[in-house]
């Protein structure tokens, strides 16, 4: 049975983002999460109804330095508009890495620099490919009062987990694809890998990247 979290704090956040976007999210911090995390949930729009909902994971190279290795960065930006559009929150998870930590992210880094790709470099370190919880998502929800969801995601894997935390998840519903040259590698293992919905044009794997 899932453990109740409650609500810590909330209050308003103004937000401008590197691109000059703008909007106001209330922010929520938790107690009770299983993990004891400093989480936060941002409520974004005005919309009534399925809340639109997206679980990201903290990435600070893409998230706040715009490293194009990955596409956290965009995915984080669209999700802070989609979400405003229709109404919902934006969960921030604190699992750098799919979990592992910034200094192993890193280290998996260098191991992808030698060829391996995002998750054999995990697993290369002693790592699982993806060691995401998404149990403190679930507790978030329910202690905002949302046991069901519209989720923002291209990862099957958010849907299986929440529906099994007791989260229905009505639609799962397509991010962007945000590919440049330096993270097609990544974007490639995430849909072959980690089985993400991701539309791509073919392209080799062996391709030196991120």
């Amino acid at each position: 049975m899932l453990s109740p979290a409650t609500v810590r704090t909330r209050l308003d956040v103004p937000l401008r983002l590197s691109d000059g976007f703008v909007a106001t999210a209330q922010v929520f911090t938790f107690d009770g999460l299983v993990d004891g995390g400093e989480h936060l949930a941002l409520r974004l729009g005005d919309g009534t109804g399925t809340p639109l909902v997206r679980l990201h994971s903290e990435c600070l190279t893409g998230d706040v330095f715009g490293s194009q290795r990955c596409d956290c960065g965009p995915q984080l930006r669209e999700a802070v508009e989609r979400i405003g559009d229709r109404g919902g929150y934006l969960l921030y998870l604190r699992q750098e890495g799919r979990g592992i930590g910034l200094y192993a992210k890193l280290d998996a880094y260098a191991l992808q620099d030698t060829g391996l790709d995002t998750y054999d470099a995990n697993l290369a370190l002693g790592y699982g490919a993806d060691q995401r919880d998404y149990t403190v998502a679930a507790q978030m929800l329910n202690a905002l009062g949302e046991t069901q969801v519209d989720l923002l995601s291209n990862n099957p894997d958010k849907a299986v987990q929440l529906d099994r935390l007791g989260v229905t998840v009505a639609t799962r519903v397509p991010t962007g694809v945000h590919r440049s040259p330096a993270n097609e590698r990544y974007l490639a293992a995430k849909a072959h890998r980690g089985l993400h919905t991701l539309d791509l044009a073919p392209f080799p794997l062996d391709r030196p990247g991120a």
